[in-house]
């Protein structure tokens, strides 16, 4: 969904994965910039992403481990390159990490190597419905509303109803937190 608001925008979006097969979906549904964190190439792949679309703003689906802070260390190399005297601190660059996930429930690590300018915290939409305003809340769920068969369309791997979502065999496959075996909970299925 990100991926095709940013295109419909006009806004450079660098997407990280975790496996070659999700470079693939992403780029096959017009993804620029698709870097893979499993590569050995990853960093200097990080780094000519940022470079290329001038990313300050990160979103962390991931959240534990050291993924935030390979994302700042990368911000800040891509910053450096148009440095015209060194500065101790670093970059005077802003870079800014959201974490609004937790595929990863392990505590998040930062490696200061960075720079001073930078900062860390969490994404939660409900909250920044109510940051915004009303108006614009509103605003924002129109186009959700309007898109939401193309932008923000969803597919799902299978529908199961309550009961069916606590059989151990479902919860086996929904808790795996995999590409492609996206859930739906329909409370009114089965019911008639």
């Amino acid at each position: 969904m990100l991926n095709k608001l940013c295109i419909a925008d006009g806004i450079g979006l660098v997407n990280i994965v975790r496996r070659r097969e999700q470079v693939e979906i992403l780029t096959a549904i017009g993804a620029k910039h698709v870097v893979n964190s499993g590569a050995p190439t990853f960093m200097d792949d990080l780094t000519e992403a940022v470079a290329a679309t001038g990313a300050t703003l990160a979103f962390d689906a991931i959240g534990g481990g050291t993924l935030a802070s390979r994302i700042f260390s990368c911000m800040e190399a891509a910053a450096s390159r148009t440095a015209t005297e060194y500065n101790r601190y670093g970059s005077t660059v802003h870079k800014q990490i959201y974490i609004y996930g937790g595929l990863d429930r392990g505590p998040t690590e930062l490696t200061r190597n960075f720079g001073t300018a930078w900062g860390i915290g969490g994404w939660l939409f409900p909250t920044i419905l109510q940051r915004v305003g009303r108006e614009r809340a509103q605003k924002l769920r129109e186009r959700v509303a309007a898109e939401i068969k193309t932008t923000f369309a969803s597919h799902y791997t299978k529908e199961v109803s309550l009961s069916e979502a606590l059989r151990l065999e479902e919860i086996a496959i929904y808790s795996k937190q995999a590409t492609g075996q996206k859930y739906l909970i329909n409370p009114n299925k089965n019911l008639a």
